[in-house]
């Protein structure tokens, strides 16, 4: 089988995963190992020229921008942080929904100086404050985001917010809302002129999937 006949979709462990698996079972594609039990990083499919390559979300748009994998599934938040000049982005897969917010203590007032915020991105809160015309000087925290404000570390954050309890069980409040996320199918742009006939099949027969999930 040549290069040019096998598909590669690179994906993260985790609830992704879980999320996109019902809409490759939709297009006729099952997984043969199990991402969680098996040591393998590329697993193969129940159709011989589709693989999957499992790595951290954070790496998919670099695969896929630089043809390492033909598609991948990420977040639009990892996106946004990427940049994904290099992509195409042709499907909104509605999964793992989620929304891109500042956040502080309740009752906070804002200081006179510069902000301070802690996020993981950096990029996206570069990116929104500049748009506010607001200098802020940013932190960067890989986890435990709640942290920062109540220590002290940080103004307030920017983080992913779902239902808000976590927020909530720590005394912080969701502020401005920056975007709303979530998870995006992908293609490399050279693959979408090189195998343009089987990427399209495939990105259509997932867009049906969502379509009839949403139903």
């Amino acid at each position: 089988m040549s290069q040019t006949d096998t598909i590669t979709l690179a994906l993260s462990k985790g609830r992704i995963f879980k999320d996109t698996l019902p809409l490759l079972a939709h297009a006729g594609i099952v997984p043969i190992d199990d991402p969680e039990t098996s040591r393998k990083l590329i697993l193969d499919t129940n159709v011989p020229e589709i693989k999957l390559v499992i790595i951290r979300a954070t790496d998919v748009p670099t695969y896929v921008e630089y043809g390492a994998a033909d598609l991948g599934v990420a977040g639009k938040d990892v996106l946004m942080e990427h940049g994904a000049a290099g992509l195409y982005e042709p499907l909104d897969l509605k999964i793992a929904n989620c929304r891109l917010m500042t956040a502080g203590l309740k009752g906070m007032k804002e200081p006179e100086g510069r902000l301070k915020v802690a996020t993981k991105f950096v990029n996206s809160a570069r990116r929104y404050f500049a748009e506010q015309g607001k200098q802020v000087e940013i932190i960067k925290l890989y986890g435990s985001m709640e942290l920062a404000p109540i220590v002290g570390l940080a103004d307030i954050i920017v983080d992913l917010v779902e239902s808000g309890n976590t927020l909530k069980a720590n005394g912080l409040v969701p502020l401005e809302h920056i975007a709303d996320i979530s998870s995006r199918l992908v293609v490399n742009k050279a693959a979408m002129k090189v195998k343009h006939e089987r990427i399209q099949g495939f990105i259509d027969k997932i867009a049906e999937a969502v379509r009839l999930r949403d139903q």
